[in-house]
């Protein structure tokens, strides 16, 4: 299980820095938001006009991101991304798919699979780095080697990778070829 992280406000900095790269890769499907907790990403970008579906385990996070994202094209759907259930979407029908402070590595193929061809991947979490900083998880099952996040997507071009660890977070930035 996930450790329990402090809720924070505001989209990612990641997230907003790839705005024109979601409104181009959204025109391919729906982005999808996968463990998107309250919602802080998954409703800035409903915000642009861009449908997203957020997906959670947590009854009570879907119902508080349902009330933040009225007047959006939001959507929120419950699964747990850790069982052995299929993903709530299609194959093929996302155009991105956002993953954020999330790591579950037997996921990483089925990301491949979400994506449209052309469609992006944005991924953000958490390093080994992390480990010698106050909060956030110390298992190293939820924690990326340095150069592992790239590696989990063989299948996908990669754009950006950042994981020096000087923050404790790798971010990555990856399009399924077309």
């Amino acid at each position: 299980m996930t450790p329990r992280l402090p809720v924070l406000d505001g989209a990612s900095p990641h997230l907003l820095a790839h705005r024109s790269l979601l409104e181009e890769s959204a025109r391919l499907g729906p982005v999808a938001d996968l463990a998107c907790g309250r919602g802080r990403n998954a409703v800035e970008v409903g915000k642009w006009g861009l449908p997203v579906v957020g997906v959670d385990r947590n009854r009570e996070f879907l119902t508080e991101l349902q009330s933040r994202a009225r007047g959006t094209p939001v959507r929120g759907v419950r699964a747990d991304l850790e069982s052995r259930t299929p993903l709530p979407l299609a194959l093929g029908c996302c155009g991105a798919v956002l993953v954020f402070r999330f790591l579950y590595r037997p996921l990483a193929p089925s990301l491949e699979t979400l994506l449209a061809p052309g469609g992006v991947l944005l991924y953000e979490t958490f390093t080994v780095a992390q480990a010698e900083r106050p909060g956030g998880p110390k298992n190293p099952a939820f924690l990326l080697a340095p150069g592992e996040l790239a590696g989990l997507f063989p299948g996908l071009e990669t754009l950006s990778c950042e994981d020096d660890g000087s923050d404790g977070l790798a971010r990555l930035v990856a399009r399924r070829p077309r």
